[in-house]
């Protein structure tokens, strides 16, 4: 009764809670294998800290040029130790998950060469950096050129317009394993792995990246555990455990990852310079509480697609289906129900909660945008968060929660908003 009481002071009424608790019974065996993947990613983790000798020297900060970083070093020997890579670059200075992909795709391209995406049109803000909006500074602009393969109707690849698509210019494959600003599924690592191996039947030397964000830890395999030459992400999404405050990732193959890291520098430079700034706890001690944070948002994923689902709406994945990332697309239909969803996110925030989120005009986005994000870290999608561009078919696109307890509150206060917007009506619990 207690915490029944503590809920109805933040706002959330009764009759919502018997109706989400309800839900929450049913999803106990849900529940407990996620909690087992996490025990098995926890282990991994910690295994490769243990193989790389971390001690608390590792946390010293350094600055200037960041010669002879024995922190910052470590941490890249942990991160290709745990993702199955023969390197790592791990680095404040790449400062999102674009900016990350940018210099991994600028960094193992060349004018004349040609980048492949055979699961269709990237996320937004990759459309400039690619050049499939004009911008300046974009691959296209260096003479790179690109083609796309759209995924069949039921989400499959098409297998034949693949293997149409590549050629001798061909050099590197971009495959995005998460949805999105889409309502596909997220490809789960053996789908990854099937595709690859289909590529690189067709042309070995094809360089397979794959852009990581919101999946790792997912599934107790990477995309390095069945043929990626390179996984990138972001370090205020899943493996920064909510503790880093900026940075991101590129592990693989010691050829891809050295280009990568003279483009983030400079030609001869590469890795041996870039200063971790007193950052290296914060980026050890995050991707060591990763696996059990994204177990969290995992949770709050599954709660969300069987609250909606009950309600009519389309979710992806849907309530049964298997999870590959953190991300859960609810499509409303409206306008009004998508910015009723964000600000019901917004308002169970630790941070902000005050603030009423409304759509605006985003950079590297081709329409407004909304944004609920009361977070530690500006931006942090491995925190509770939600957004959502205001353009059909308005659905949004929920993830995070540092905690299950979190995510479920996001949850319960955006449906709490919903209700109030006469938008859905609460069934009698069972």
């Amino acid at each position: 009764m207690e915490l029944e009481q503590m809920y109805e002071e933040l706002g959330i009424q009764r009759d919502i809670l018997n109706f989400a608790r309800e839900i929450e019974g049913n999803l106990k065996e849900r529940f407990r294998g996620i909690d087992e993947t996490a025990e098995y990613n926890q282990m991994k983790v910690i295994q490769a800290m243990q193989k790389a000798r971390v001690s608390d020297i590792h946390f010293a900060a350094t600055t200037g040029y960041g010669y002879n970083d024995l922190g910052r070093d470590t941490l890249e020997e942990v991160y290709a130790l745990a993702f199955h890579g023969e390197s790592a670059l791990v680095r404040p200075q790449l400062i999102s998950g674009t900016h990350a992909l940018h210099v991994a795709l600028s960094g193992n391209l060349r004018p004349g060469d040609e980048l492949l995406s055979p699961v269709g049109k990237p996320y937004d803000t990759l459309e400039e950096v690619i050049g499939i909006r004009d911008s300046a500074g974009s691959l296209k602009e260096y003479g790179i050129r690109y083609r796309q393969v759209d995924l069949l109707a039921d989400g499959s690849f098409d297998w034949e317009g693949i293997r149409q698509a590549i050629n001798e210019r061909t050099k590197l494959v971009t495959i995005q394993r998460s949805k999105g600003y889409a309502t596909r599924p997220t490809l789960s690592v053996d789908k990854i792995g099937e595709l690859i191996s289909f590529v690189k039947g067709i042309k070995p030397d094809i360089i397979c990246m794959v852009d990581n964000c919101y999946g790792e830890f997912v599934e107790r395999k990477e995309p390095t555990d069945v043929g990626a030459d390179m996984i990138v992400g972001s370090l205020i999404k899943n493996p920064g455990g909510g503790l880093a405050p900026i940075g991101g990732y590129i592990v693989g193959r010691q050829d891809c990852i050295d280009r990568a890291s003279y483009r983030l520098s400079a030609p001869g430079l590469g890795k041996e310079v870039g200063a971790s700034l007193g950052l290296n706890q914060s980026f050890y001690q995050g991707l060591f509480l990763a696996p059990t944070v994204v177990a969290g948002a995992l949770k709050g994923a599954i709660f969300a697609a069987n609250i909606y689902e009950r309600f009519g709406f389309l979710v992806v994945p849907d309530a049964k289906q298997s999870r590959h990332d953190i991300i859960q697309a609810i499509t409303f239909g409206t306008p009004e129900a998508v910015i009723a969803f964000c600000q019901g996110i917004q308002a169970a925030a630790p941070v902000d909660s005050f603030v009423t989120p409304e759509p605006w005009d985003m950079p590297g986005y081709d329409a407004p945008v909304i944004m609920a994000a009361g977070a530690f870290v500006q931006g942090s999608s491995i925190e509770l968060s939600a957004d959502a561009p205001i353009k059909e078919p308005y659905a949004v696109y929920f993830q995070g929660g540092l905690t299950w307890y979190h995510a479920k509150l996001g949850i319960l206060m955006s449906l709490q908003k919903l209700a109030d917007a006469k938008i859905v009506e609460i069934p009698d619990a069972h």
